[in-house]
């Protein structure tokens, strides 16, 4: 299941620094030494100026995300969790806290985090979707897909929390309830690539060509310069005007 959530999300790994605070990296660490102490001059002005709303959660994430940009995971890691502290229900504290955990190895502290903020604010579909992200990675696949189902029933505005949701469905097995969540959520978001797209290797892989076409002429609508797209559609036709065999 990890492998097929992956490829659906898409997401690109950061390697911070796992030193100590003291630490520096990013892009500092390249540059002459006259723009290196320009740099870092103004790195301390705006540590300093978020330092002057240090009670507020916004503040002490946003100096989280500058540590974390800079490899600096120790002072990123104090950051977010004061912000925690602050207001537990903060969840982009707790979502990139979680995602700095995955990048050091710490999933199992991640899903902590993330279980500990949906407790404060359990309809937020961010989170539960970062609890389904995180599940996956733990081999946890059942836990996943509820997580998932969370995060697309109380956002379905958004239709990448369906799109995951059906891959993950469809990768335990369970592929028509997959179809189905995509079928609503194309309803939804009618010109959304992804969804289409995923609906046209669902039904080409059960045998429906009729169905994968029809979904595949829609998205070429879209993406009308794709050339994997119209390659696709000519397969297709083939496929479908060719008789049954015996």
């Amino acid at each position: 299941m990890a492998a097929g959530i992956a490829a659906a999300v898409g997401f690109r790994r950061r390697r911070p620094h796992q030193g100590g605070s003291g630490a520096r990296g990013g892009p500092a660490a390249n540059l002459p030494p006259a723009d290196r102490e320009r740099f870092e001059r103004a790195a301390a002005e705006l540590v300093a100026a978020h330092r002057l709303n240090a009670d507020r959660p916004e503040a002490r994430s946003a100096l989280g995300d500058f540590h974390a940009r800079r490899g600096i995971s120790a002072e990123a890691e104090v950051e977010y969790k004061a912000a925690l502290r602050l207001s537990p229900q903060y969840a982009p504290a707790a979502i990139n806290l979680a995602d700095l955990y995955r990048q050091l190895g710490r999933d199992g502290d991640g899903e902590g985090v993330l279980r500990t903020a949906i407790s404060a604010s359990p309809r937020d579909a961010g989170l539960h979707y970062a609890l389904g992200l995180t599940l996956t990675r733990l081999k946890k696949p059942d836990d996943a897909v509820t997580e998932f189902a969370h995060a697309a029933e109380a956002d379905p505005a958004r239709a990448r929390y369906a799109y995951v949701y059906a891959v993950a469905l469809q990768t335990a097995g369970r592929k028509d309830e997959a179809m189905t969540v995509l079928k609503d959520s194309l309803a939804r978001h009618p010109d959304d690539g992804d969804t289409l797209f995923t609906l046209v290797t669902f039904n080409r892989d059960a045998g429906d060509i009729g169905a994968a076409l029809a979904y595949a002429e829609r998205l070429i609508r879209i993406a009308p310069n794709d050339p994997g797209l119209a390659a696709l559609i000519e397969d297709l036709r083939s496929r479908e005007k060719k008789p049954d065999g015996p």
